[in-house]
């Protein structure tokens, strides 16, 4: 895995209860919340950090007791979101559209529409 990669969120999340899920926004209330270190990833993924530095910070939080495996989990747990386009990849620093900075429960909802259907994310 190349660690030098940033990551970036490619659907809208929410962050209800302290828990996330990602945002169907046909049907916004039925998204099921993802599992820990999912939702971890999915909120941290603002397009300006790279993979090495995701690393790291998880590793931080466990100080000096951190799991075993630790690096095959994390990345399986990136695999996993990238394989339903939750996160994607790229060399460069990624600035995020209005709708996938923040969480859907802070958005305009009229904004975000607007703003997603300029992009091609929703059809009339």
């Amino acid at each position: 895995m190349d660690k030098s990669l940033y990551f970036y969120r490619a659907a809208i999340y929410s962050t209800k209860n302290q828990e996330v899920t990602l945002v169907d926004l046909q049907n916004p209330e039925a998204s099921p919340a993802l599992e820990p270190w999912l939702g971890m990833v999915v909120s941290l993924a603002d397009g300006q950090h790279t993979l090495e530095e995701l690393f790291a910070y998880i590793a931080g939080q466990y100080g000096n007791n951190k799991p075993e495996g630790f690096d095959k989990t994390l990345e399986s747990v990136l695999e996993r979101l990238v394989d339903t386009d939750a996160i994607r990849y790229s060399e460069k620093p990624v600035e995020l559209p209005y709708y996938l900075t923040i969480p859907y429960e802070q958005q305009d909802l009229e904004k975000t529409k607007k703003l997603m259907l300029e992009d091609g994310h929703l059809k009339h």
